[in-house]
């Protein structure tokens, strides 16, 4: 059908630990007629899909490259360590990286952290993903340093996770490319920075010449005060002269003095 226009959607990708449940369910409610795709991105990945325009945004791991890419942080996660639920260090509500250091500690391939390995005695290869780390803890082999969320993504009975106060943390960023900011996109950060569906983005509504308030001046015009004596809205003398004295009905000072003594 020739002349149509395409129906408009949006993409977001997020990576895995992020939770855009909260958000897609706000945009559903404000724009009904634009369907909203999740697209679930490896957080090594994510920067590659939004460049080939796989998404429009995404809830990604920072860092990322802003000389390409806008970014709003959104929250930083707490660094969990996850062991067996029978090790030793589950004796602890906290630990230290220094508690770890005789600990085999894996260092996955997609280890969102920046820096260069973890703590602890390396293991005899890196595993492939997360995922794959997290079976190694559960056979007893080493210890895993994740954010909180990927513990509680890959939860299992068998397992358990405890603070590291002094490891690095990870922070999860609305991230989209800068030169693709769309009324779409500007949508879905209202929404996150949570504005108001009556929101103007940004931009001031101009305000009504006829409802201007009550005792606000117009614009380019200085507020004047009324004149001594002048009267008010009911036409009445405001019983004031210039020096302050009260005055008579008849306008004259009233005279001041004794009151008469009754006979």
């Amino acid at each position: 059908m020739t002349g149509s226009q395409e129906t408009p959607s949006f993409r977001l990708a997020y990576v895995p630990g992020a939770t855009p449940a909260k958000w897609v369910r706000i945009w559903n409610e404000r724009l009904p007629g634009v369907p909203l795709t999740l697209v679930q991105v490896p957080s090594t990945e994510a920067s590659d899909l939004l460049r080939a325009g796989g998404a429009d945004a995404g809830l990604v791991r920072l860092p990322v490259d802003r000389t390409f890419f806008s970014a709003i942080p959104l929250y930083t996660e707490a660094t969990v360590v996850v062991v067996p639920k029978d090790h030793l260090i589950t004796a602890a509500e906290e630990v230290t990286l220094a508690d770890l250091a005789d600990e085999v500690v894996f260092h996955p391939l997609d280890d969102v952290f920046d820096w260069d390995r973890p703590p602890g005695e390396p293991a005899f290869e890196r595993p492939a993903t997360t995922a794959d780390a997290v079976e190694l803890v559960a056979a007893n082999v080493g210890l895993l340093i994740v954010p909180q969320s990927l513990a509680r993504l890959h939860h299992r009975k068998d397992l358990t996770y405890r603070t590291v106060v002094d490891a690095p943390q990870s922070s999860v960023a609305l991230s989209w490319p800068e030169e693709a900011t769309t009324e779409l996109v500007e949508d879905f950060i209202g929404i996150v920075r949570g504005r108001t569906v009556n929101s103007t983005r940004g931009r001031t509504a101009a305000k009504p010449d006829t409802e201007q308030k009550r005792g606000q001046a117009e614009p380019g015009k200085a507020r004047q005060k009324p004149a001594a004596g002048a009267k008010g809205a009911g036409g009445k003398s405001t019983g004031r002269t210039a020096r302050g004295r009260t005055t008579s009905n008849s306008g004259r000072p009233a005279k001041r003095g004794r009151p008469r003594k009754k006979p």
